[in-house]
């Protein structure tokens, strides 16, 4: 069973790991991420078979500074102005792959691009110790709850990996934005802990929605999924349904739920994020058949809490 050890008696132990090809599971502001040396393929496979993660779906790059990430790939001016604007931070920039970078194939999943992020805290100060990148997808095994404390992800993944850095609760709790500039314009591939209207701001140009296929980390059409199916949007809930609620306003039925938790009573979008994948994974451990789910808003941070639902209740065939 994987060790917990807490950020300040952590860093020596994590950097023997990873300099010896094994994976460790750190925190980030976004979510616990499972971590691995993206030059070294034993490493880079490790962490696909401790997720179960198909082989075509491709892994963010996290750098320490600009430095690092120019070594890798190359900018344009507009994905640099956003690098400047939101690194260190929940933003991942896809951008042209450099041949030479030394980054492990199987990071890029084929793709002549390549996912880079800047995180903060002890990710930043792992990375900059041990002087290379690391290729670091959310710890959870692939195509579920993504995890926000230490206990979630030792309680899913604890009997694969030795080390858990243990940072508390992630202040983010959702995964980064991702973005790509093509021919001028900004697209966005994945929503997340950066709001669109943010964004646009800096960039002086509206975002773009929308890709054709999997471009980045976190675009498979299921992910993020419970064990219990999950209803979105609804108005009534089915007696023994558990039930994901938001705001003030219960749907109708909401005595009859298996078991509740509300994202924020408030309809703090920003708070609604911080919480999701963790009462998730709490109305999952009721063990009801399905997770009903109140209306979210789609402004600001809502679009990326709704796409993390969406990929949650789809069909789980799609996961492949």
């Amino acid at each position: 069973m994987a060790e917990i050890l807490a950020v300040g008696e952590a860093l020596e132990q994590a950097l023997a790991l990873l300099e010896g090809g094994d994976v460790v599971a750190i925190p980030t502001e976004t979510v616990y991420g499972l971590a691995g040396d993206a030059t070294n393929g034993v490493a880079v496979a490790r962490i696909f078979e401790a997720k179960g993660r198909p082989r075509f779906n491709p892994l963010i790059a996290h750098v320490a500074d600009r430095a690092m990430a120019d070594r890798i790939a190359v900018f344009d001016p507009l994905s640099a102005r956003l690098a400047g604007a939101f690194w260190p931070g929940p933003l991942t920039l896809v951008l042209p792959h450099r041949a030479d970078s030394g980054i492990h194939p199987l990071v890029t999943a084929g793709l002549d691009t390549i996912a880079l992020r800047m995180p903060r805290g002890f990710g930043g100060e792992l990375i900059a110790r041990l002087g290379r990148p690391l290729a670091a997808p959310s710890a959870n095994s692939s195509g579920r709850i993504s995890g926000t404390t230490a206990g979630a992800v030792a309680a899913d993944l604890g009997d694969r990996i030795r080390l858990v850095v243990d940072g508390g609760a992630t202040p983010v709790g959702l995964e980064s934005t991702i973005l790509k500039v093509e021919h001028g314009e900004l697209r966005l591939l994945r929503p997340g802990g950066i709001g669109a209207e943010e964004i646009e701001a800096v960039a002086g140009a509206k975002l773009l929605r929308g890709a054709a296929g999997i471009e980045a980390p976190g675009m498979l059409a299921s992910h993020y999924a419970p064990g219990a199916l999950m209803r979105l949007n609804v108005e009534k809930v089915a007696g023994g349904e558990a039930l994901l609620a938001f705001g003030r306003s219960r749907a109708e039925g909401w005595q009859d739920a298996a078991a509740i938790r509300n994202l924020s009573e408030t309809g703090d979008l920003r708070e609604a994020a911080s919480n999701l994948f963790a009462f998730m994974q709490a109305l999952d451990r009721v063990g009801a058949a399905t997770i009903a789910v109140e209306p979210i808003p789609f402004e600001g941070l809502g679009e990326a809490i709704n796409d993390r639902l969406a990929r949650a209740a789809a069909p789980r065939d799609k996961i492949v």
